[in-house]
């Protein structure tokens, strides 16, 4: 088993090198300086022992006390070159550790914005944000403090056994079987504890994506008095965490214990052999004193290896982590994804489009409509029938397992999606704002727009109308998810965001579901003109709002079984006739209810 484990930790490292080179290979520079300047650092630092054996065995021994000056002056001199070269080589490291953590984090954050909409679905949140923000907090430990210790401590340790073996070959050899011996089973031991530190990555990523959802759902959870519920989950995660940080630390101590008794063994070994090398007469005390002043240099690296292996360690598991989300294939990297879309007259074809997110559950079947230029075309059924499919495929979010979904005639999974969604308005069901102001929310879809342009799109889609109450009017910061507006001003700015996009495709996904009634009336007419000259898709619960609509699509169990106009949907009396009438007496009653309420309270 240990073997098997063993083996897997040096795959795992190949398999890491090249990434590890990729990484390192820029700063080469900075990195050669540095060890230069630790090679430095840690042969100043061994002056002050190599300097007692001079001291007791010539200055005191011998009485030559005209050593004293120089032998001192020596030893403060290496003390000022090894604290100077330690401070720079620290500045030089650290500082390029956090320069690399913070270009890390860029290029992960790009790979992972430019990835398929299906990874975020299989994906939460809060785990891309650790492996983004956390993972690779360990680079520091590969290329600053932890490299320099790493680097500092085998470099003491060569030079000390090379002093060690000239003072006592004997005592050396018997040391170092003993100092090997720690090191054997402190790397079995972290071995055996990288499993752990991946583990503890991906539990952070957990918990943080449930800390995210809980404070995003914070009405929700104290709408349904669920606090104890979510103090239970975090607990749980948080538990887990705790189990695992023990183990390690368990570990770790184990480890740290075992040295203290092999290094025990050596001071008694030292202590007998040396002894008796002083009586025989094969060292002087001067030599004995320096042998073990030199032979805690030897074995610190091996105390130091329990920290600084457990550093490199958990860096390496989350450079794998790291790895994994970066072998991701990004959307624009598809290689079928070559034509540049041209300016888009918008005529939108499925043509026998078959979909399925997993292989046994198709979504759509079948599935053939045109929608010509300029005009509205209406999606309605009931839910998981594979309305938000159909948009999400004209949205080139998903691709079509059978079948083609074509613009202009071009086959869109063709495309780049940049030159294709440029093209694009949306306008979705869950609305999102950023944690910005008003305009800047508007401005989103068309930075570079006017001041006069996103004005025109603010008082189109009646943004105007609330915003000019706020004392910041349209600077006003609609907080996270634009939680500081009601959900009809918050679709309000996403209607108007689309009008400011000037989209040739238009997508309303239930674009006014979030309004009521007498607001739905107010921006029928922002509605009009945005969709006026552009295709429009559009998904509606409420039939009322579509019947306008050049053609409806009523999709049922991934099929379209009517197509018409409204009228000609009523007059056949069919599945649309029958949500309509539904829908209708529904309303009815609702306001018949609404009325006699307001009756009996007058």
């Amino acid at each position: 088993m240990a073997t098997a484990t063993k083996k897997t930790s040096v795959l795992r490292f190949r398999e890491l090198l090249p990434d590890l080179l990729a990484i390192i290979g820029p700063l080469r520079g900075q990195l050669a300086i540095g060890v230069l300047l630790i090679i430095v650092s840690r042969c100043a630092s061994l002056a002050l022992p190599a300097s007692t054996k001079y001291l007791i065995d010539d200055v005191i021994g011998k009485n030559r006390h005209e050593l004293l000056t120089p032998l001192v002056a020596s030893v403060v001199a290496a003390t000022l070159i090894q604290a100077a070269s330690s401070f720079t080589v620290t500045q030089i490291l650290s500082k390029t550790a956090q320069r690399l953590i913070a270009e890390m984090r860029r290029k992960i954050q790009i790979h992972v914005g430019r990835l398929p909409v299906a990874f975020f679905d299989k994906n939460k949140s809060g785990d891309l944000v650790s492996r983004i923000m956390n993972d690779v907090e360990g680079l520091r430990n590969l290329v600053g403090t932890g490299l320099v210790d790493f680097i500092g401590g085998l470099l003491t340790a060569f030079l000390a056994l090379a002093i060690l073996l000239k003072t006592s070959p004997l005592l050396t050899l018997l040391a170092l079987a003993i100092v090997i011996a720690i090191g054997a089973a402190m790397f079995y031991g972290l071995n055996r504890m990288r499993p752990l530190f991946k583990d503890r990555s991906k539990i952070q990523g957990e918990i943080t994506g449930r800390l995210q959802e809980t404070l995003g759902g914070v009405r929700v959870i104290k709408g349904y008095h669920a606090e104890d519920r979510e103090e239970a989950v975090f607990a749980q995660g948080i538990n887990r965490l705790l189990d695992n940080i023990l183990r390690s630390l368990t570990g770790v101590a184990l480890f740290s214990q075992s040295a203290v008794v092999l290094l025990g063994l050596i001071g008694s070994l030292i202590m007998w052999i040396g002894t008796k090398e002083i009586v025989a007469g094969h060292l002087t005390l001067g030599e004995f004193i320096t042998f073990t002043a030199f032979l805690a240099f030897l074995v610190a690296p091996v105390f130091g290896i329990v920290s600084i292996g457990s550093q490199l360690t958990e860096a390496l598991a989350g450079l794998e982590r790291t790895r994994e989300i970066l072998a991701e294939m990004r959307e624009d990297q598809d290689p079928s994804r070559t034509r540049v879309m041209p300016p888009i007259n918008g005529r939108v074809e499925f043509d026998r489009v078959f979909f399925a997110y997993e292989e046994s559950k198709p979504v759509l079947q079948d599935f053939s409509f045109i929608a010509e230029p300029g005009t509205v075309t209406a999606l309605v059924g009931s839910s998981g029938s594979g309305k938000s499919t159909t948009i999400s495929l004209i949205a080139a979010f998903a691709k079509p397992r059978q079948g083609r979904v074509l613009v202009d005639g071009t086959d869109i999974a063709s495309v780049t999606l940049a030159s294709y969604r440029e093209q694009l308005g949306v306008v979705l069901q869950e609305t999102f704002l950023f944690d910005g102001t008003i305009r800047e929310n508007v401005a989103f879809s068309r930075p570079n727009a006017t001041e006069e342009e996103i004005m025109a799109a603010i008082r189109i889609a009646r943004v105007d109308e609330y915003a000019e109450k706020f004392p910041d009017k349209y600077a006003t910061v609609v907080g996270e998810r634009g939680v500081r507006l009601s959900g009809g001003q918050k679709q309000r700015v996403a209607i108007a965001r689309a009008i400011l996009a000037d989209p040739r495709i238009l997508i309303l996904d239930e674009a006014t579901s979030s309004l009521d009634s007498e607001s739905e009336a107010l921006i029928q007419a922002g509605l009009t003109h945005l969709m006026k000259g552009r295709t429009t898709f559009v998904i509606a619960h409420r039939l009322s709002t579509i019947r306008r609509a050049d053609q409806i699509l009523v999709v049922e169990s991934g099929r379209i079984v009517e197509r018409g106009s409204h009228e000609a949907l009523l007059a056949a009396n069919g599945r649309y006739a029958d949500l309509y009438q539904r829908q209708y007496d529904l309303e009815k009653n609702l306001f018949l209810a609404e009325g006699e309420g307001d009756t009996v309270e007058g």
